[in-house]
């Protein structure tokens, strides 16, 4: 009798062989509070160094499937290899037809390179819409019964917003670029990033900054009650390696 799963499109896909090789780099994620380096986002690259981009322009829907369990796998047994304390991985949610037998990779690769399920934190990006707001429950649901940790990265941009945090409550929000960009002159992102920690604290969520590059940003972010941030300030992503930090002075800012 052929398995249920075996109908479906994405089965398929995952068994699919990629024409194209890619790896990541790392990016550290600090807690100010502290100063410890508390996890690595994992950030796919061309074999080369080239950008994101020019790896994700050769994702198809043909590939998709296969393109999300190669970048899990890479980024834990790098990760592992690295002794990173934790690491990051985007997924794409509509590359996830079967959340336990699409997650089975990622739990065989961790299990192979020795790491703990609880340093791995799987984030979904709004930069792909979520078209099924169930099956994205599933999806998370199952993420966090299996010990992992999720996130819900790149909030502020692309799809879903307040819509994707009332469906789901992750163990962590990471604010996009574009609300930290300037805060420390813009008052309409210094109201909007304080109710949203304001909504963390009330849904126990940690909230992330991402893209801080400035001494003023990290200090009003943490006036805001943010004290674990991402950036071009701190450290550039590093290839297959983790990146150096830069410590800025830190005071006694944080509300």
């Amino acid at each position: 009798m052929t398995s249920p799963l075996a109908e479906r499109p994405g089965c398929t896909g995952c068994r699919a062989g990629l024409d194209f090789s890619f790896t990541m780099a790392f990016q550290p994620i600090l807690d100010l509070s502290t100063r410890s380096i508390v996890a690595h986002e994992a950030l796919v690259r061309g074999p080369d160094g080239a950008g994101a981009a020019s790896v994700l322009a050769k994702v198809t829907d043909a590939n998709r499937f296969a393109f999300d369990q190669r970048c899990r796998v890479s980024a834990v047994e790098l990760a592992a290899r690295l002794r990173l304390p934790a690491v990051s991985i985007n997924f794409m949610p509509n590359a996830v037809y079967e959340p336990v037998h699409c997650l089975r990779t990622t739990l065989d690769a961790a299990r192979r390179s020795g790491m703990a399920l609880d340093r791995i934190i799987l984030e979904v990006t709004e930069g792909e819409k979520v078209t099924d707001a169930a099956h994205f429950r599933r999806i998370m649901n199952t993420y966090k019964r299996s010990g992992l940790a999720t996130a819900i990265d790149d909030f502020g941009a692309g799809y879903a917003g307040l819509n994707l945090l009332a469906d789901y409550q992750p163990d962590f929000l990471k604010l996009d670029m574009a609300l930290t960009r300037e805060i420390d002159r813009q008052r309409p992102r210094q109201a909007i990033v304080a109710a949203v920690v304001s909504v963390c604290r009330a849904l126990s969520i940690t909230p992330i900054a991402e893209g801080v590059e400035t001494e003023a940003e990290m200090r009003m972010l943490r006036q805001l009650g943010i004290d674990r941030m991402q950036g071009y300030l701190f450290a550039r992503p590093m290839l297959e390696a983790a990146a150096p930090v830069t410590w800025p002075q830190v005071t006694h800012e944080a509300a």
